[in-house]
């Protein structure tokens, strides 16, 4: 499932504070820009209402899901509305555990070597490494030397058009963006442009 949504645009939309009044033209222009993963987390209005809404309406063309999800009742609650995609701040083996039992997709939050291999042995998809402040791109070319090349490493926070490069050259794979991308009030519009300026950077890059 993680080939088929990320092989042509590794990103991750995070969609903190969306309400679910907001989320249809959201999520529609996120989609039209290319992205299709986008994840809701639960600290947001109504998550499980917004989360419903989006991935009834994209069916199996998106990865729809939440983000802070903090334990095995909440991949429950996630998996019930209609979810596919589960993502973390941290490296919880119960709820990676229950996320791959259910079906879905796994994306834990890492912020060591050791919690990376462990979220792998517990059978994370994907490495979620947070908060990318921490992790310049020596360091994540640092945990390249010692992750295989199919482990997908995917830094979130603080992630900007311009600079994805210098990530993507260090051995990251693709990334989770916030605020870069949509902060709570924005018009679909400018969620739209946002995501366009993310997609253009993204294929400007050299591979």
């Amino acid at each position: 499932m993680s080939a088929t949504y990320l092989r042509e645009l590794p990103l991750i939309a995070i969609l903190r504070g969306v309400t679910p009044e907001e989320i249809m033209p959201v999520g529609l222009a996120l989609y039209e820009a290319g992205f299709r993963a986008i994840e809701i987390p639960l600290n947001s209005p109504e998550p499980l209402h917004s989360i419903g809404l989006l991935a009834a309406e994209l069916g199996e063309r998106a990865l729809i899901g939440a983000g802070t999800v903090l334990s095995v009742r909440q991949v429950e609650e996630v998996a019930q509305a209609g979810g596919r995609l589960i993502v973390s701040p941290n490296c919880n083996a119960q709820v990676i555990q229950a996320t791959r039992q259910a079906g879905l997709f796994s994306a834990p939050g890492v912020a060591t070597p050791s919690e990376g291999f462990a979220a792998l042995e517990a059978g994370a998809d994907v490495l979620k490494l947070f908060p990318a402040e921490q992790f310049n791109p020596a360091i994540v070319k640092a945990w390249r030397a010692v992750f295989a090349r199919d482990v997908a490493l995917l830094p979130v926070g603080g992630i900007t058009p311009a600079n994805m490069a210098g990530y993507l050259a260090a051995g990251a794979s693709g990334f989770g963006l916030g605020s870069a991308l949509y902060k709570p009030g924005m018009s679909a519009r400018e969620v739209g442009d946002n995501a366009a300026a993310f997609v253009a950077a993204w294929q400007a890059i050299p591979r």
